[in-house]
Parts: C-alpha cells; structure tokens; sequence
C-alpha cells in the first residue's frame, strides 16, 4: 500500500513538473512574439465562433431559470418579486457566466485539443515535426495558447450579457417587473468591479482548460484507446479544477477589493 501511494504522489509530482514545463516554453515563445498568425485566427474563429451558439443557449436559459426561482422566492417572502435583477446580474456575473463558459469551452474545445494532439503523438506526426526541426510547443501549444486566453473572457462577456437578457425576458413577461426596475437593480448594485471579478476569473480558467489539455495530449500513449482517455481525462480534470479554484480565486479577488 505504502509503495503504490508513493508512487503515485511521484506521478502526480512528475506531472506537475512537466505541465510546468510546458507552460514556461509556451508563454516564452509567446512573449518572444514569434507566433504563426493565421494559426492563432483559426483557433480562434474554433474556440470562439463555434463555440458562441451553444454558450449563448446555455446563458440565456440560466438568467431565465434564475429569475423565475428569484422571483418566486421572493414572491413567497415579501408578495413582490424584487430584487431580480440584482440576484441575477450578480449570479451571471460574477459566477455562472464566467464558470458556465468555461465548462463548455472544456467540454467542447478542451477535448478537441486534447484528442487532437494525442491522435498526433500516437502517430508520430510529433516526431515527424522534431524531425523537421519545428518544435510541437511552438507549433501547436502556441496558437491554442493565445486563442483560449484571448476568446474565453469575449465569450464569459457575451455570455453574461446575454443572461442578464434572458432574466429581463422572465422578469417582464413572467413577474411583470418594469425593464427600468429591473436594469436599476442591476446598474445601482453593480460596479466595474464585478465585471472585472468575473473576467479575471475567466482567464484563469482559460489557463487552465488549454494547459491541461494540450499537456494531456502531447503525453498521450496507448493508441486509439489511449486517445479516448486521454480526452475524457483532460475534460474531467479541466472542470474540477474549475470548480476548485473557483472558490480560491473568489477568496482573493474579494480579499483584494475586486467585486
């Protein structure tokens, strides 16, 4: 028992090392500024145009059933639903938009970089780019990189955008609150701070989404089996770790001032 914990904390930490690794090569290739442009517009027209539709369903339907619950609990309290707006707008915001988004973009763009990469390396066609004198870190890590960093905080924007929409639609049409109460809810409660709570926070995830999943898939082995755990391990891994920080990151924003 004692030499299987062993090694597998001596698994965990090599990991960790290497996912470092990783890490410190791509953000030093990023910084040097040498990136294949074009590279980087496909990923992002893949990370954020593809993946706009389902974040905006998925949004929308999250400030609806927000503010028919708000509005309902607060009916039962005080025979009015007030409040909605700013339950809502601080909920999207400052929590649901930021983690709902990064969740799809684990689930979606996660496992096709993941399963991407891994169908590379069970090839060889990584090797086949060693063997061409192109780094696999610079060429594929890179453009992934900077498109996830740069796309998700657009769509955690969108997508809070478009919550707060979807709760204005139940809290007009279904509690008959005035569009001008409820957007005062939100405006007179609400400061850039929270805004900025939520961005930053949808960073931090989109760090975390594409560095596990491009680790996962340049260490991918076993074959076509290899590659289908590889995927699911990736998007498992990326939306606890999610979850997790989500709660760390909150803690220091809030010890900081920020929202």
């Amino acid at each position: 028992m004692i030499a299987i914990v062993q090694r597998s904390f001596m698994d965990v930490v090599r990991s960790v090392g290497e996912l470092a690794l990783m890490i410190s090569r791509t953000l030093v290739y990023i910084f040097k500024g040498n990136v294949d442009r074009r590279n980087v517009v496909e990923q992002m027209l893949e990370v954020g145009v593809r993946s706009f539709p389902v974040i905006a369903l998925t949004s929308i339907f999250t400030g609806m059933v927000m503010a028919l619950q708000t509005g309902a609990a607060f009916r039962n309290i005080f025979n009015e639903p007030v409040y909605v707006g700013s339950i809502v707008g601080f909920s999207i915001i400052k929590e649901l938009g930021p983690v709902l988004t990064s969740i799809v973009v684990s689930g979606r763009v996660g496992a096709a970089i993941a399963a991407e990469l891994g169908s590379m390396k069970v090839t060889e066609q990584l090797d086949a780019l060693y063997t061409l004198g192109t780094n696999p870190v610079k060429y594929l890590a890179v453009p992934r990189f900077i498109a996830t960093l740069a796309m998700v905080p657009i769509l955690t924007l969108a997508a809070d955008i478009i919550g707060v929409l979807g709760g204005l639609l139940v809290s007009v049409y279904k509690w008959g609150v005035p569009s001008t109460v409820y957007w005062n809810d939100i405006l007179d409660r609400m400061d850039i701070s929270d805004l900025m709570h939520g961005l930053i926070k949808s960073v931090a995830f989109a760090m975390i989404i594409v560095s596990i999943s491009c680790y996962k898939g340049f260490a991918c082995e076993g074959g076509a089996e290899g590659v289908g755990k590889t995927t699911t391990s990736a998007v498992m891994i990326s939306m606890v770790m999610i979850l997790v920080s989500d709660y760390f990151i909150s803690s220091f924003l809030v010890a900081v001032g920020i929202g």
